[in-house]
């Protein structure tokens, strides 16, 4: 895994994200974030560490990330498959290692790659996307 699937680079500018409260980025404490300030680049981290929970997302990858999870979470949601197995044929859908088949630290590119399966596989199943 690289240090920006990691949280420890950002992927914008190369500079080394801070740990601060959420509450500089919603108004109110949600726990604490790993922050790029100049890139507007943050994600959560792992309740009582500063272990970011995948790469910094700028504006436009966090929204590709929900729309990746909204076409990804029915799957085991609505008991397709269990979460394991939903990741697992994620995983060999993407040709990556089911360690590294996170949401959180896919790219744009990878989201793209995500949503499209996902719709093929909801499709061929019946699953409603409830984007809302």
């Amino acid at each position: 895994m690289t240090d920006i699937e990691k949280g420890k680079i950002c992927p914008y500018c190369g500079g080394e994200p801070i740990f601060t409260d959420s509450c500089e980025i919603y108004g109110k404490s949600y726990g604490m974030i790993s922050l790029c300030r100049p890139c507007d680049a943050y994600c959560g981290v792992h309740k009582g560490t500063n272990k970011p929970l995948g790469r910094l997302a700028d504006k436009k990858l966090r929204e590709m990330k929900k729309l990746a999870h909204a076409a990804f979470d029915p799957i085991w949601q609505e008991k397709i498959l269990n979460r394991k197995e939903a990741y697992k044929w994620l995983s060999a859908k993407l040709n990556i290692s089911e360690q590294r088949c996170h949401i959180g630290m896919f790219d744009i590119e990878t989201c793209l790659l995500v949503i499209n399966s996902c719709k093929l596989f909801n499709h061929e199943h019946h699953i409603t996307i409830n984007r809302g």
